[in-house]
């Protein structure tokens, strides 16, 4: 009986318990204004028009693999708001600044899971410093893209974000189709690591409609929520093990299949579309540009950061230096986007000719 005993003990007492902080409280700690509310439902309506084909601009969703550090990631957002004022008639910037990282097998799970980068898991002081760090970039001007990895984190973020994926991992799972049917934000899936596009379709259809699902309540209380449905999901090609998806001739095989009620479409110029070498990204770029005309991609997606390539976490890193997937560094990503809306003039004036 006491071995009985001792074994419930263990079943039923987790080996540990950290309370964190509620969504609405987090939220009144760091608030959103007023004004800065307005700036995103108008960067919301923006992205949804240029996926509806109603804005003729490229949306481009660039920044680091995983934001690590604060400071650099700030920066990165000031050079990124300068270069905006300069491609603003053909490109519309939004920031990639993913705070969640997942993993195939173990590793580190992102800034919001592990701030201080030493396995101390404090997602207390993740909660605190993402949102804050959020807000800052937002205060420039800038809108935000993360990827819904946790559905319980969304509580917390789901009034500053202006764009969301769906990665290739998750897009088949119920419960990210089912919170992003709640989000009030254009929803990309990708498609998945095997290169299956039907789960990316199925899940826009799903996140489309209304839902009724177990969640948190903005109090922390384990509540039913009722989705109206997301109408702007989209499909993201993002490659696959076997390779690239992004070239015309796979995007017709892809119309060919939804017998050409295709999604509005987004292509990330990394992972297999790249065969994750970050420089390749160009490329892949370049490519997408050249052929838009005929594919009609309404965004791209980059990884990008302050300095080329990817390190190790270590007591000794390299400033602005990914640690999770390589990026293409700010030079060369300037010198391409430039170069982008340069071809995108060029198109532009030979269609109004």
């Amino acid at each position: 009986m006491n071995a009985l005993n001792t074994a419930l003990q263990q079943t039923q007492t987790p080996e540990k318990e950290t309370i964190l902080s509620l969504p609405h409280q987090l939220k009144a700690q760091l608030p959103l204004s007023g004004k800065l509310a307005q700036q995103i439902a108008e960067q919301r309506q923006t992205i949804q028009n240029i996926l509806d084909g109603k804005d003729h601009r490229l949306m481009v969703v660039t920044g680091p693999c995983s934001i690590h550090d604060p400071i650099s990631a700030l920066e990165y957002a000031e050079k990124l708001q300068q270069l905006q004022s300069q491609i603003a008639d053909q490109i519309f910037l939004v920031m990639r600044a993913y705070i969640e990282k997942p993993r195939t097998t173990i590793g580190w799970k992102g800034f919001l899971y592990d701030p201080n980068l030493d396995g101390s898991s404090n997602m207390q002081l993740g909660l605190e410093k993402s949102r804050q760090l959020y807000l800052q970039i937002i205060e420039m001007g800038l809108p935000l893209a993360s990827e819904i990895l946790s559905p319980m984190a969304t509580a917390y973020f789901d009034d500053l974000l202006a764009w969301g994926a769906i990665g290739a991992r998750t897009s088949e799972s119920q419960i990210h189709r089912e919170i992003s049917s709640h989000m009030p934000y254009s929803i990309g899936f990708k498609n998945g690591t095997d290169g299956s596009i039907q789960i990316a379709l199925d899940a826009i259809q799903s996140a489309a409609h209304p839902h009724q699902f177990l969640g948190m309540s903005q109090s922390g209380l384990p509540c039913i929520l009722e989705s109206k449905g997301n109408p702007k999901a989209h499909l993201i090609l993002r490659g696959a093990n076997s390779g690239p998806n992004y070239a015309l001739a796979e995007i017709e095989k892809i119309k060919e299949k939804t017998k050409g009620e295709l999604p509005a479409l987004v292509i990330d110029c990394s992972h297999g579309n790249s065969h994750k070498n970050p420089l390749l990204q160009s490329e892949v770029l370049r490519t997408i540009i050249d052929e838009r005309v005929h594919t009609h991609v309404r965004g791209v997606m980059l990884e990008s950061h302050l300095a080329d390539g990817q390190q190790k976490i270590s007591c000794n890193m390299t400033y602005g230096q990914s640690v999770t997937d390589g990026c293409l560094g700010w030079d060369k990503t300037q010198q391409l986007l430039l170069e982008v809306v340069d071809s995108l003039r060029i198109s532009q004036l030979k269609r109004s000719a």
